[in-house]
């Protein structure tokens, strides 16, 4: 080796990593470098280093500041036959993890996931959510999913944790025995549950699944629209209560817009028409000229009080509420 070629030659004689946001790992460069014996280690808080000779792991150390000689580098001695004659400067691939948990990692299925509803049968749903992750095993980690890389981030590997997610949730989801609404009513259980499933595939890369989040479960629109439908359905009842509410919602809008119930266009005499075909609706029975007949199954009280409605909103004129009124209260015994 010449003169010029020494004086070329870097010895490390400081070995530190001072990671950034989203780093998992990294290979420290010491390309055409050599580690002084005695150089200063320096492992930060939630890091772990370790040796590496020619692929085979051999000494780690943990957070701390560490002196490089043969009493704290047991494996690398025996791999390096330094028991036989220590050589310094020395060589070896130092790899830096750190442990820290990585947060505010989003979820989603891609596709919407069909699931057997049992309550609605079939239905396909869509998950959304978030999850952490911290390595676990480092020498799992370097073997399964670093290799020969110099440097590992949380995006080099988001992608591949996402698609695990999404096979254990079509799964976990796909012979769930519960309802979509059970679902979406304890979704703190369901992300412990899916939590637990989503962590054997995370475990074979040495990592570990910190946290796991369903934030929000959905149904195709042209589903969650019917299923508005027959919630609005169960409110108000049967079919003939549902057209009776909606009768008199769309009177009483009329009647609350300019020009009262003749605002409509229909004129004072359709005003009373309709008027008179809402009761009947209210009452069960029939209407007849200006007067309004009420059923004989009904409460003679509560058809008095849908004919004040009436004639409160303008559907009908006070005689033929007074009419009414006298009919119903004579049948009261």
């Amino acid at each position: 080796m010449g003169i010029l070629d020494f004086l070329k030659k870097q010895f490390v004689d400081v070995i530190d990593w001072v990671e950034e946001p989203g780093d998992l790992a990294i290979r420290y460069p010491m390309q055409d470098r050599e580690i002084q014996n005695g150089a200063a280690l320096t492992v930060r808080e939630g890091q772990v280093a370790f040796f590496y000779n020619e692929g085979q792991m051999a000494d780690a150390f943990g957070p701390g500041q560490h002196t490089l000689n043969t009493s704290n580098l047991p494996l690398l001695t025996a791999l390096q036959n330094w028991d036989k004659g220590f050589q310094s400067p020395f060589k070896a691939d130092v790899l830096f993890f750190t442990q820290k948990e990585q947060a505010g990692l989003k979820w989603g299925t891609s596709q919407p996931v069909t699931v057997r509803d049992k309550e609605f049968g079939p239905l396909r749903i869509r998950a959304f959510g978030g999850y952490s992750f911290r390595i676990e095993q480092p020498p799992v980690f370097q073997a399964k999913l670093m290799g020969t890389l110099d440097h590992v981030r949380v995006g080099d590997v988001e992608t591949q944790l996402r698609s695990a997610i999404a096979t254990q949730l079509a799964t976990s989801l796909g012979r769930s025995e519960f309802g979509f609404v059970d679902m979406a009513a304890d979704q703190a259980a369901m992300s412990e549950r899916l939590r637990e499933m989503v962590q054997p595939a995370f475990t074979q890369w040495g990592l570990s699944c910190q946290t796991f989040f369903v934030e929000s479960l959905s149904l195709p629109d042209e589903v969650q629209k019917y299923l508005d439908k027959a919630s609005s359905m169960r409110v108000v009842g049967d079919l003939d209560r549902f057209v009776k509410f909606q009768s008199a919602d769309a009177i009483e809008k009329a009647a609350g817009a300019d020009g009262g119930v003749a605002g409509l266009g229909v004129g004072a005499g359709a005003g009373m028409a309709l008027g008179q075909a809402m009761a009947a609706g209210l009452g069960g029975g029939q209407a007849s000229g200006a007067g309004v007949v009420a059923g004989a199954g009904d409460d003679p009280y509560g058809q008095i009080e849908k004919l004040h409605k009436l004639l409160t909103i303008g559907a009908i004129t006070q005689a033929d509420f007074d009419t009414k009124k006298a009919e119903l209260l004579g049948r009261i015994r």
